[in-house]
C-alpha cells in the first residue's frame, strides 16, 4: 500500500494554487472541474509522479471549526521536507510568508511553521 493523494483544506482554490505553486514551489498536476469546485492537485518538482497534494475546498461544515482549532493551537496540518531549512525559511520570508515558528532544533529534525494564507499552518522540516 502507498500514499497516493493527501489533502489540505483550503478556503479558496485559486488563492491556494497560487501560494502552493508560486510561493512554495510545487507544480500543478491535475485541475479537473467538479461542479463548483475542482480536483486540484500539486506535486513536488523533485517527484512529479509522487504523492499528490489535493487543494480541497473547506466547504464541509465540520472543516472550518477543525481548521480554526488547529491554527489556534499552533498545529500544522501538513509537513514538507526541505534540503536546507534555514535557506528555505529565508527564501519564504523574503517572499512575504508569515511564520508562526522560526526554525527550531528538535533533535533529529529542525522545523519551522508557516501560514499558508488559506486557513492552515504548514510545517517545513529538515532531517539531520
Amino acid at each position: 500500500m502507498k500514499i497516493w493523494v493527501t489533502s489540505v483544506f483550503v478556503d479558496d482554490q485559486d488563492k491556494a494554487l497560487k501560494f502552493y505553486t508560486d510561493v512554495l514551489g510545487f507544480v500543478k498536476k491535475h485541475d479537473i472541474p467538479l461542479g463548483s469546485h475542482r480536483w486540484l492537485t500539486v506535486v513536488s518538482k523533485e517527484e512529479p509522479n509522487g504523492v499528490e497534494l489535493l487543494l480541497e475546498p473547506d466547504s464541509h461544515p465540520a472543516v472550518k471549526p477543525y481548521k480554526r482549532a488547529l491554527v489556534e493551537d499552533g498545529i500544522p496540518c501538513a509537513s514538507f521536507k526541505v534540503q536546507d531549512i534555514h535557506a528555505e525559511y529565508e527564501r519564504l520570508r523574503a517572499a512575504g510568508v508569515h511564520f508562526t515558528q522560526p526554525p527550531v532544533d528538535m533533535g533529529p529534525v529542525t522545523t519551522a511553521v508557516l501560514d499558508d494564507t488559506c486557513g492552515n499552518l504548514l510545517q517545513i522540516l529538515h532531517k539531520k
